[in-house]
């Protein structure tokens, strides 16, 4: 038996690359699945998984160099995907918030924690100073968990990540001004100086060029795969340079992530890759690799090591729940992102353990270390501890707020939005797929529909032309698949074009149908296409015909023309609402241009939203005037044309020629037609012809001569369409 277990022995450390591979893959499989049924967050598995495989649990694999390799990238891609997937607009609203989060949680940990370090640990005042700067930073190891319960976007977790690149700035500033106390005299007294002046320099020049780089890529280049392998190199790039002014790589990574925000937006192919490759495989790397780090044997190391771990667990724990406490009662939050917030500031990674191996690896004159083997396995300890409390807190509050939306969310309605792409082209596929992606209901994975409609006008091409059609239902389906949505297809034949679309439209209960907009071949051809104004009298529901000429990602401003009366189209809001959703999913500044009435309720609309801050609206009090905006539109700006049916109330005969306009006047940018729904409710607090006026009951100033009571039952009248449309606060009442 002896010699039976010597000869298992001898087969670990495993060495062979392959069984390593497997092992760490099968504990990223069973990992969740057996912590899942504990009720455990899965990162604890990850990390105690670690422990036990390590040469300080069963000595299966030893923490070599591709361990290393693997987790810092691990780590870089948390830091990474926690600036992609920050709601910029929402952390520009909340960046005071952040900043008082991450600067009392610097100051907060580094008073407390060098008070107890002098007093009870009777440490000098630097090594004081360095074991409470372990207090003070931390790493969003727990972040994978906000991710996966579709949290990452709230203004608490943006608060937090951005209070992280606050506190590890500052807890690695003042590390490298206490190492640099013990260098050369040349290094001087204003190396701390220097080293601000350095990463603000590569800051600025991050700012300033990574977007212009990203820019140009993308609209050259729409692999997938070079794509993701661009996005991925831009963020060593400035993770490296930021080694190389003195500053930890996490830092550059964030910063990446935040400065190509826009240019992956949130519902993308790539945005998807990008999550899916990190969590399940480089991060699940890091959190083992940490966990082998950690030897058990270090809480049974004597009374003073115990004592150490202790307080520093200790201190670690309750400062940051102050830092929280007072964050939310400053800031008035609510205690559900106190708990996201503290959970998400707990943990601790990188930046404590480069304190430890900074202030262990300082020789004093004596031949001592600066901080002593104890503090180093206690750093080691601290991060486990730390991550485990991070976690089950993180996990408690992030399903509490989940459930918490759930039921405050407003019931869906029986007629969901459906959204119907007409596939005919495989140039134009792309762009149709990314706008329904754009403008769909992410909550539902199934509500585009993509279809292609044979003719059967001509017996001869029939069969060519519905294989043909297959692949590009295909391709529609594989390009919608990477965005983690599922595209419904649908193949029929029609005797034309436009009649197979709507009879597919009214089949599938279409909400809103996406064309591409025609290229002309012959003179005697129209931009329209197969889609005539006939084509639009028997379809009621939105249309929007597009022609992209360049990725959606990369568009700078979106310019919207309103034409006088589009208030009062049915669907008036519900194209409103598509159009800042896209603005807001790409980051865009739109600029909308109506005449003084509509404007008011583009107001309205805007501010309900709360997109306001990146909207402009400039007076256009003609339709005339719609010609004079080619001055004003550049290449990489989207241009929206709102028109309307023959017989709508905001119906112009120029409406009839507008595809052969936009591409006469526009042809140099990418343009849109936008054709309101007909059968749906008016914008809230707007009056068509035949409609009642609708007021909320609060702060309401109705037309002259109406009294309070009568409102909601007053007709359209010659006092109501004189009277001031900035008196009225409006809505669905």
């Amino acid at each position: 038996m002896t010699e039976l277990i010597r000869n298992i022995a001898g087969y670990f450390p495993v060495q062979d690359p392959t069984w390593i591979f497997f092992i760490v893959l099968g504990i990223i499989l069973f990992a969740p699945i057996v912590f899942g049924k504990l009720r455990i967050p899965h990162i604890i598995g990850m990390i105690l998984a670690g422990m036990v495989i390590g040469e300080h649990g069963l000595n299966i694999i030893v923490r070599d160099s591709s361990f290393q390799l693997f987790g810092n990238v691990g780590l870089l891609y948390i830091m990474f995907l926690a600036g992609m997937e920050m709601d910029m607009n929402d952390f520009k609203q909340n960046r005071n918030k952040a900043i008082v989060f991450g600067l009392l949680g610097f100051i907060v940990p580094m008073a407390m924690g060098y008070a107890v370090n002098s007093m009870l640990l009777k440490y000098a005042a630097v090594p004081a100073m360095l074991v409470a700067s372990m207090y003070a930073s931390h790493t969003l190891v727990s972040y994978p968990i906000v991710s996966r319960y579709g949290m990452a976007r709230q203004r608490s977790v943006s608060i937090s990540v951005g209070a992280t690149a606050i506190t590890d700035c500052l807890t690695l500033f003042l590390l490298a001004i206490l190492g640099g106390l013990y260098k050369d005299a040349d290094s001087g007294s204003l190396l701390w100086l220097w080293l601000v002046v350095k990463v603000a320099l590569l800051t600025a020049c991050v700012i300033i060029f990574f977007p212009r780089i990203g820019r140009w890529f993308f609209r050259r280049y729409s692999n997938g795969v070079l794509q993701y392998i661009f996005v991925l190199g831009m963020m060593f790039l400035s993770a490296g340079l930021m080694k190389i002014v003195g500053m930890e790589g996490i830092l550059g990574a964030f910063l990446a992530g935040l400065v190509l925000n826009r240019l992956v937006p949130n519902v993308s192919t790539l945005m998807h890759n990008l999550e899916f490759v990190g969590n399940a495989l480089f991060i699940p790397f890091f959190l083992i690799g940490v966990g082998m780090m950690i030897a058990l044997r270090v809480f049974f190391g004597g009374w003073e090591a115990v004592e150490l771990l202790v307080v520093m667990v200790v201190m670690a724990i309750v400062t940051k729940w102050i830092t929280a406490w007072l964050t939310q009662k400053l800031c008035r939050m609510s205690v559900s992102e106190r708990s996201l917030m503290y959970g998400l500031s707990t943990s601790r990674a990188a930046a404590t353990l480069a304190v430890a191996l900074v202030g262990y690896n300082i020789i004093l004159p004596d031949g001592s270390h600066l901080l002593g083997n104890e503090v180093l396995n206690g750093a080691i300890a601290l991060i486990l501890i730390t991550c485990v409390v991070s976690s089950i807190v993180t996990e408690r509050a992030s399903r509490r707020m989940a459930l918490h939306e759930m039921e405050t969310a407003e019931p869906e309605t029986s007629d969901g939005e459906r959204v119907l792409i007409s596939v005919s082209n495989p140039n134009t596929l792309f762009e149709l797929v990314s706008l329904a992606v754009l403008i769909r209901d992410s909550k539902n994975t199934d509500n585009v529909i993509a279809v292609n409609v044979v003719s059967d006008s001509d017996n001869r091409n029939v069969a060519r032309s519905a294989r043909q059609g297959k692949r590009f239902l295909e391709m529609a389906a594989q390009a919608a698949s990477g965005s983690g949505m599922t595209l419904k297809t649908v193949s029929r034949y029609s005797a034309d074009v436009a009649t197979g679309v709507i009879h597919t439209a009214k089949e599938q209960e279409a909400t809103t149908i996406i064309l591409g907009i025609h290229r002309k071949l012959t003179a005697a051809d129209s931009h329209s296409g197969p889609y005539s104004e006939a084509f639009l009298s028997r379809l009621h529901r939105e249309v929007v015909m597009i022609k992209m000429l360049m990725p959606f990602n990369t568009l700078r401003r979106i310019v919207v023309a309103v034409p006088p009366k589009a208030q009062f189209e049915p669907g008036f809001s519900k194209w409103m609402n598509h159009v800042l959703k896209v603005g807001r999913t790409l980051g865009c500044q739109i600029h909308f241009h109506c005449s003084h009435e509509t404007a008011m309720f583009v107001r309205l609309i805007v501010d309900r939203q709360g997109y306001s801050d990146k909207v402009r609206i400039e007076q256009m009090d003609s339709w005339d005037e719609f010609m004079m905006l080619s001055a004003s539109v550049n290449y990489d700006h989207l241009l929206i044309a709102a028109a309307s049916r023959p017989g709508g109330v905001s119906y112009l005969p120029d409406f009839e020629k507008l595809p052969d306009m936009l591409a006469q006047y526009f042809g140099n940018c990418s343009t849109m037609i936008v054709y309101p729904d007909q059968t749906g409710e008016p914008v809230p607090g707007v009056l068509a012809a035949d409609k009642p006026l609708n007021f909320l009951k609060l702060s309401v100033l109705p037309c002259p001569g109406v009294s309070p009571e009568a409102v909601g039952a007053v007709g359209w009248t010659a006092d109501c369409q004189k009277a001031d449309y900035r008196r009225f606060v409006c809505c669905r009442g």
